[in-house]
């Protein structure tokens, strides 16, 4: 009628390991993985707001030089996707920068604003090829800012 009483010495620490294991190891890709898609809200909250700024500079400037206004914009819409990029690459967690850009009323006129949309994609960090092609690998993070065009008139 005994018992078989065999030595459970070391039991807790095998026990502490596999709790780690399964419990540890997914809360820190949660907290590595949401970090990521905040630095990416950040950097495209700073790509919109520096694109949109980036535009009316450079649209009044080349104004001011005498460019016609189609010239103007397309210098403002290539500063704009120059300036996003700056600010996305300074995040380092996206990927890269779509940059649309939109005018109320005429572009780079006195007392307007010019809006700049930006949208990022940041990759989830880790996974592996068999996940990454059944499921969405990236999250899509959009932005808007608008900076308005001064008084000063060309």
């Amino acid at each position: 009628m005994g018992r078989d009483r065999r030595d459970d010495a070391g039991a807790a620490t095998v026990e502490l390991v596999a709790l780690t294991l399964v419990l540890l190891l997914p809360i820190v890709y949660l907290v590595v993985a949401v970090s990521r898609v905040q630095a990416g809200a950040y950097a495209a909250e700073a790509a919109a707001y520096s694109a949109a700024r980036g535009a009316v500079v450079a649209g009044l400037d080349a104004l001011d030089s005498g460019a016609d206004p189609a010239e103007a914009l397309a210098s403002a819409r290539e500063t704009a996707d120059a300036a996003a990029a700056v600010a996305v690459e300074d995040f380092g967690s996206a990927s890269s920068a779509r940059v649309e850009l939109a005018c109320e009323g005429e572009c780079l006129a006195p007392g307007t604003a010019v809006t700049a949309s930006v949208t990022v994609e940041v990759p989830l960090p880790g996974l592996p090829a068999v996940v990454r092609a059944a499921l969405p690998a990236a999250v899509t993070l959009s932005a808007s800012a608008s900076s308005p065009v001064d008084g000063y008139a060309p």
